[in-house]
């Protein structure tokens, strides 16, 4: 479609414009040029990756996305994040992304050029009404874009309009299997910058955390003290990132058996366990996944203790599992061999063999971890759950128990407490380094943090 037929999206704010405002609104507008050195962070890593793309396909045409606008109600849309793979290959990551497509052209037997089709700035001139009428895209509604050359400059890629991309043929990421496992694996092992953003998302997700335990006085206090919580990790992850990862979870007493509760509706009570399930995603889009479970009250009573330090435990394994050549799969065996003896040894379990265990524990105890937070999972399980590890991966590793509040084969006791701890680790050379350290582990180390935070609130 040429661009003078665009269709303007306009909705119930808008006015009907004359023909006298129509050429005022063109009229005496200063230049505001982005400046020339500007780049994407990414700029420097992203022709590497793109080069390894065009030598898994030579000679095809390679068609990805970023996505498009959904509708969240009416005339108002979801908040936009661009496709991970888009963003990687790119390393534009705004907002302003929507619509946009990155095309890969074969340019020889084993090359490729990237050309971008993107929605440029609108003029003002001409009368083009697009940059103040089109309540979609508007320069005054949503913000300002690029225009062509300042993109081509942002990523040095050659950008071209939208409007003139039509319907190209080719292998289309959004509906290839083959080649979204591809763009998944690609993105298997991560640079050594992804392994930086990705610290400075736990780094700012570190610091949501204790944001929360500051908050809890306030948190316990209120009738839906979990989205008081949720509420303070979400303004840490919009004030230092795009914003959180994923939903937050923030699960109190018997809602913590509930591995992906999100409505975070609940009253927390001092004698509750409360899983806190975060992470703050950078404007990158690298994000954080971090869990701990904190006694509400500020120190774990004598079974809560128990449950926590037998994840614990549990996860210790899982993390010494952790090493080059390891099968993906080992720390979660790991993990489940000690979770299996020590519910026998509580007499939940008649035998720790076989996999009864999973009544309890319910899911895996990790994943891989980059863009998504469950990254790379269109990668064939040949390359990843079956695969092995390799230097540079990160994953996370997050054994829990989740003993359900009517599970008639546990005693009372242990009835409606559920304990996750995840950590988010990078395999090195020698075996793996934990990138949420700063975060206490330890019964006594949560304990004296909690303290100490709670201590200094006033």
């Amino acid at each position: 479609m040429p661009r003078s037929a665009s269709p303007l999206h306009t909705g119930s704010h808008d006015l009907p414009a004359s023909a006298e405002l129509s050429r005022f609104m063109t009229e005496s507008w200063a230049p505001t040029a982005l400046p020339d050195s500007a780049r994407v962070p990414a700029h420097a890593v992203t022709p590497a990756r793109r080069a390894r793309l065009s030598a898994r396909f030579p000679g095809e045409r390679l068609i990805v996305p970023a996505g498009e606008l959904t509708v969240r109600s009416n005339d108002c849309d979801h908040r936009f994040r661009p496709h991970s793979a888009y963003a990687w290959l790119t390393g534009l990551t705004g907002e302003d992304q929507a619509g946009a497509v990155l095309v890969m052209e074969p340019s020889g037997p084993h090359a490729h050029e990237a050309v971008l089709y993107l929605r440029p700035r609108s003029p003002r001139v001409d009368g083009d009404e697009a940059f103040y009428r089109d309540r979609r895209h508007g320069e005054f509604w949503v913000g300002r874009r690029p225009d062509l050359t300042e993109a081509e400059r942002l990523t040095g890629i050659r950008c071209a309009h939208l409007d003139s991309l039509g319907a190209p043929t080719g292998r289309n990421a959004a509906a290839d299997p083959e080649l979204a496992a591809a763009l998944a694996e690609l993105r298997l092992v991560k640079d050594a910058w992804e392994v930086e953003q990705l610290q400075l998302a736990v780094d700012h997700t570190t610091a949501g955390f204790e944001d929360v335990v500051r908050a809890l006085p306030r948190a316990l206090a209120h009738p839906r003290g979990e989205r008081w919580i949720e509420g303070v990790f979400g303004l840490r992850a919009r004030a230092e990132g795009n914003g959180t990862g994923y939903e937050t979870i923030a699960a109190s007493g018997a809602h913590a058996c509930v591995l992906h509760w999100i409505r975070n509706d609940g009253r927390l009570h001092r004698d509750d366990l409360l899983l806190l399930d975060a992470g703050v995603e950078t404007d990158s889009l690298y994000t954080a996944d971090i869990t701990r479970t904190l006694p509400l009250s500020g120190r774990f009573s004598p079974v809560q203790r128990q449950v926590y330090e037998l994840v614990l435990a549990a996860q210790d394994a899982g993390i010494a599992a952790l090493r080059p050549g390891a099968r993906f799969r080992d720390f979660h065996r790991a993990a489940m061999g000690v979770v299996s003896e020590g519910l026998a040894e509580w007499g939940v379990l008649k035998d720790a063999r076989g996999d009864l265990h999973h009544r309890y524990t319910l899911c895996g105890s990790g994943h891989m971890l980059g863009l998504d937070v469950h990254d790379c999972a269109k990668a064939r399980a040949e390359t990843y759950l079956d695969g092995v590890l390799e230097e540079g991966q990160v994953l996370t590793v997050e054994p829990g128990l989740y003993l359900q509040p009517d599970d008639e084969t546990l005693p009372a006791e242990l009835r409606g407490i559920g304990v996750r701890i995840e950590d988010d680790l990078v395999v090195t050379a020698e075996g793996a380094r934990l990138m949420s350290g700063a975060l206490p582990r330890t019964v006594a180390g949560v304990e004296e943090w909690m303290s100490t935070l709670l201590d200094t609130r006033a």
